[in-house]
């Protein structure tokens, strides 16, 4: 650093002020104190600055001016002290840390720390009116980075010493966040208006989820075949409006190799069964306060017991496999509006069903087929016939459910056109009488609880449900149709114990009863029964499972041991046996001829 000559006046005056700082620095030295002013030379010649602190000499490096090193000799000096008008010429120097120094005039800035010391050659000086903009900038040891105009913040505090590039927004835009106000994160903010970046902060991405499965099954009993050879695929999306309106869609396609390659099954059954493409739930969600409103094909589930369904009144069912594949495949979604009102444990949810879906239950001689009586043998079936569309064929309920010290309680209503058929029969007399069965839907009532509380190591879950208006089978061939009606209430009551580690014990109790009992019809007035579900799981990769129903009215029995292992993230791989057993007329036993062995593997996403 360069000083340039300077009238007497000048060098005086500053000599003059360095007098106070001097004595302050020397308080027990009387040579010092006696040595004088030091004096401040300039010469035509360029030479480095030296800052005397204790002598005429100027410390020859930063060490020597902070006093980390023997001073050098030098004839004493008292140190001139900076005008106030002056700059500091380092941080350690505005905060006091270090000794007084010397400050440039005004119009100069320092080129380097090491110019200050003399160690390199000096730096151009900043043009006056500047500010340094950064520590490293104040001392010329990185490039100056552009100044801000005057309106203009800082972007950072690395671009405010210029160690990284400014992120621009426009002024009137907002940051979504910290990192975007500084620059450092990968998003930007969208070009706009604050509501725009409020928007985008509520938006959510699109998400997937589904799985692929396959079900291979052999019927053991003769004759023997195969009865399933299904690939399954389901897929579904779900994400959000403007608006905080969400949206799902799904779909699922069944693909049966079975009834492609084989003829063991009439063609009929093989067109009904080999290719299917379902729409799954596609529906809208729309919240306004306490109210939640789904309009579209959704699935409405108001009880689930294990194994059978039974306060489960709304959803239809896919009853090709009888009651075989899990719930969330056994079901078939409804085209609803849904409405629920949510308040502290209070709940309430009605629902409308324009346009209904109905059990699916395949095709005469399909393997799960048989739901009537055939009297001589042989029958012929109709077209199954569908309620027509229009006001009074529509479906719609109420249910009402409180939580309450620990008790979940709910009541429903609900009228319907039953989604499970009645079959009509007309017997056509002649030598050879025969008979014609049409599978229809009749107007039903329905009214129900469902309740649960948790006991600690146990659970205790119960439904019940009253039905008016469903019509039953009787045996009586005088009959014109073959039907009667019938009131019922079905119970069912179950326990969930869990006390054993990685053990669920389920029973469960049950009984139809029918009010007017009519002795015509093949049940009894209460047909009783019970089930017992066993579940174990092995070190998280295996589970066995085992579930048996059973009549204890008949010797009428369902029972399904599987295993299951999760042999990698994602998979599944399942082997099981389904077995009936019972009377013709039973539940399970006109399936006696249908036992078989499966497999499953499912790939979940």
């Amino acid at each position: 650093m360069q000083i340039r000559s300077k009238q007497p006046f000048t060098i005086l005056a500053l000599a003059l002020a360095s007098l106070p700082m001097s004595l302050l620095a020397q308080p027990g030295n009387d040579a010092s104190r006696a040595a004088g002013n030091g004096v401040v030379a300039a010469t035509a010649k360029p030479m480095a600055l030296l800052l005397a602190a204790k002598s005429d000499d100027l410390p020859m490096s930063r060490d020597d001016l902070f006093g980390s090193a023997e001073p050098a000799a030098a004839p004493a000096a008292t140190p001139v002290a900076a005008p106030a008008s002056e700059a500091p010429l380092s941080r350690d120097a505005l905060f006091g840390t270090d000794a007084s120094s010397v400050a440039a005039p005004a119009s100069e800035a320092p080129p380097s720390r090491d110019a200050l010391f003399g160690t390199d050659e000096p730096a151009a000086a900043a043009p006056a009116g500047e500010l340094p903009l950064s520590r490293d900038g104040l001392f010329a040891t990185d490039e100056p980075a552009a100044v801000a105009p005057a309106s203009e913040a800082p972007l950072s505090r690395d671009a405010l010493f210029g160690t990284d590039e400014p992120a621009a927004a426009p002024a009137g835009d907002l940051p979504l966040s910290r990192d975007a106000l500084f620059g450092d994160s990968d998003a930007t903010a969208p070009k706009g208006a604050a509501e725009q970046a409020v928007a985008k902060a509520t938006s959510r991405p699109v998400r997937y989820r589904g799985f692929i499965q396959n079900v291979m099954a052999y019927t053991t009993p003769e004759p023997s075949h195969w009865s399933e050879a299904m690939t399954r695929a389901d897929l579904s999306a779900q994400g959000n409006f403007s608006g905080g309106i969400k949206w799902h869609l799904g779909v699922r396609v069944d693909f049966d190799a079975v009834y492609a390659v084989s003829d063991f099954y009439p063609q009929a059954v093989n067109d009904n069964q080999t290719l299917n493409v379902l729409l799954r739930e596609n529906y809208i969600d729309i919240g306004a306060g306490d109210w939640d409103f789904r309009l579209g094909r959704q699935q409405i589930i108001w009880g689930e017991m294990v194994g059978l369904l039974f306060g489960d009144v709304v959803s239809a069912k896919d009853m090709r496999h009888f009651v075989l594949p899990e719930f969330d495949i056994l079901r078939i979604p409804q085209w609803a509006a849904r409405a629920e009102y949510f308040k502290g444990d209070f709940h309430a949810e009605a629902i409308w069903i324009p346009v209904a879906s109905y059990d699916n239950i395949g095709k005469p001689g399909a393997q799960f087929y048989d739901y009537t009586l055939v009297p001589y043998g042989e029958a012929t079936f109709r077209n199954e016939k569908i309620p027509t569309r229009n006001l009074a064929n529509t479906n719609y309920g109420l249910r009402l459910s409180m939580l309450h010290n620990g008790w979940d309680v709910a009541a429903f209503a609900y009228s319907s056109m039953s989604v499970a058929p009645t079959f009509y029969r007309e017997i056509i007399a002649g030598p050879q009488p025969s008979v014609t069965y049409q599978a229809r839907h009749e107007r039903i009532d329905q009214y129900g609880t469902t309740f649960s509380k948790d006991l600690g190591s146990m659970v205790l879950k119960g439904e019940a449900v009253y039905t008016s208006g469903q019509k039953y089978e009787v045996a009586d061939l005088s009959d014109a149709d073959g039907l009667v009606g019938q009131n019922t209430l079905t119970w069912v009551l179950g326990l969930d114990f869990s006390q054993f580690t990685d053990t669920r014990i389920n029973v469960q109790l049950f009984q139809n009863h029918f009010f007017d009992h009519n002795p015509d019809i093949i049940p009894a007035s209460n047909e009783n029964g019970y089930s017992l579900l066993v579940n174990r799981k092995f070190g998280g990769q295996f589970e066995a499972q085992a579930l048996y129903i059973a009549s204890f009215n008949r010797n009428d029995w369902m029972l399904r041991p599987r295993l299951s292992w999760n042999f990698e993230k994602n998979w599944d791989l399942a082997v099981g046996v389904d077995i009936f057993d019972g009377p013709p007329d039973g539940f399970f036993g006109r399936y006696d001829d249908s036992d078989r062995v499966y497999s499953e593997v499912r790939y979940s996403f």
